[in-house]
């Protein structure tokens, strides 16, 4: 038996009812499309690592990102840009330097996909 046929049914068995409840109460695609952004931000290994980062040091400069992550600061500055976009880190200019965290959607996003292990010091505190 192939890969294919084990992953669909052999006749058309839809419950019209039951499929199309849960049809309507779907959120409209233009609602979602941010959740999507949000996690194809977190979908290169970098951009997580810098996340992970942010969850466990809170606020950081590129500079410390940068050194933390073991990314070169313009990579990192592109990193934690893409993450912005994604709405999952905010940033503030302080003097000279540029500080990074993690907002709310950001740290739930991280904790979600990093391993339990991985990120269980960083929510105590």
């Amino acid at each position: 038996m192939t890969d294919e046929r084990r992953d669909t049914c052999d006749l058309l068995c839809l419950d019209l009812p039951h499929a199309e409840e849960i049809r309507t109460g779907l959120p409209e695609l233009s609602a979602v499309e941010s959740a999507a952004a949000a996690a194809r931000a977190l979908g290169d290994p970098t951009r997580l690592r810098i996340a992970a980062a942010l969850l466990t040091g809170g606020e950081l400069c590129v500079c410390d990102a940068s050194w933390v992550a073991g990314a070169a600061q313009n990579l990192t500055s592109h990193h934690l840009r893409q993450l912005k976009i994604g709405g999952l880190v905010s940033s503030r200019r302080d003097g000279r330097l540029v500080m990074y965290a993690l907002t709310g959607r950001g740290r739930a996003l991280v904790a979600a996909v990093l391993d339990e292990s991985a990120v269980a010091g960083a929510l105590e505190g």
